[in-house]
């Protein structure tokens, strides 16, 4: 069934911690809440897919090919497939991230 949820409040932070929860998870792609700690973060990585992360709560700090990019509440940015990408968060945030599983357009 159908229901309104506020997709800040579907995680809640953990001190010293990176807390997710998936929202839709079809063959196609995914769709995840994430909430960091101040201080924690993501490691530098790839992703085979583009991921489009919009900040519902907060700020963070992105780095995609080593550029580093401040987002807060209502931004948005698409990491790139297989482009090196890490995230920080100055402060506690909250984010939702879409990943896309498909190939070219």
């Amino acid at each position: 069934m159908a229901e309104v949820r506020r997709i800040a409040d579907i995680v809640e932070y953990q001190k010293g911690s990176v807390v997710s929860s998936t929202l839709l998870k079809k063959q196609t792609g995914t769709v995840t809440v994430f909430a960091f700690d101040q201080g924690q973060g993501l490691s530098e990585h790839e992703a085979p897919f583009d991921a489009l992360v919009q900040i519902v709560e907060g700020e963070a700090e992105i780095r995609i090919g080593g550029e580093p990019k401040l987002l807060k509440q209502g931004d948005s940015i698409v990491m790139p497939a297989n482009v090196p990408h890490a995230l920080n968060a100055p402060v506690p945030f909250k984010m939702l991230l879409t990943l896309i599983k498909s190939g070219d357009d």
